[in-house]
């Protein structure tokens, strides 16, 4: 059907009074031929509480399908982690034991061969001792004296910073674990069983015996 140009300003007129939808409106009444049945669909209204009502309820827990066999396979996982746990602090536990075994261990051989070395040094502090011994009072501040003097001592002080120290056994109490008796004397000033004399010095190095001393043994 041809809309003709009073129906255009009519419905121009519509538009600006009612506005967009009586224009619409107005278009439809002209444009529908008279006797048309219009079906017109009515809509329901939907209040707060039936959208609640509607809405899906949540399935509980206990009823969920496959929780039961998610809880096993949790509880299954966590066992596995305990386990694994475990062994990983018994495989430490296991390697700081080896760790601490093998740093005794390399101390031991360690000392062992520096107990060979110094050894074979103390003969060497022997002979300074008795060099130094044999020299006069009065010559013992002349050059040279004081030269073997001074290198005796640092020959000690080095001895000293790794560990190695004389025993002084003279006027301490025997003991077969440090002092080697070679002679027995009868001495009042002395207590019974007393160091008299250390004819020959003993060292120990760190808490081992380096080398007993030879004393002479009073009362």
């Amino acid at each position: 059907m041809a809309v003709t140009n009073s129906e255009q300003t009519e419905s121009k007129d519509i538009k600006n009074l009612d506005g967009e939808e009586s224009v619409v409106s107005a278009v439809a009444e002209e444009t529908v031929p008279e006797g048309t049945d219009v079906k017109v669909e009515e809509t329901e209204t939907v209040t707060d509480e039936n959208a609640e009502a509607a809405r899906p309820k949540p399935v509980p827990k206990g009823s969920r399908r496959g929780s039961k066999a998610v809880m096993v396979e949790l509880e299954k996982t966590k066992e596995l982690a305990k386990e694994n746990e475990d062994k990983y602090k018994r495989l430490l536990a296991e390697f700081e034991n080896a760790r601490q075994r093998n740093e005794k261990e390399s101390k031991k051989m360690y000392d062992i061969g520096a107990k060979e070395v110094l050894e074979k040094l103390l003969p060497v502090v022997d002979n300074f001792e008795r060099a130094l011994d044999a020299v006069p009072k009065e010559d013992k501040t002349r050059g040279f004296e004081q030269g073997v003097d001074m290198i005796y001592k640092q020959l000690m002080s080095a001895l000293e910073s790794i560990g190695v120290l004389p025993m002084n056994a003279e006027g301490t109490p025997f003991n077969p674990d440090f002092h080697n008796a070679v002679i027995h004397v009868e001495d009042e000033s002395f207590g019974e069983n007393v160091v008299a004399e250390e004819m020959q010095k003993g060292y120990m190095y760190k808490d081992q015996v380096l080398r007993h001393s030879m004393v002479k043994v009073a009362n």
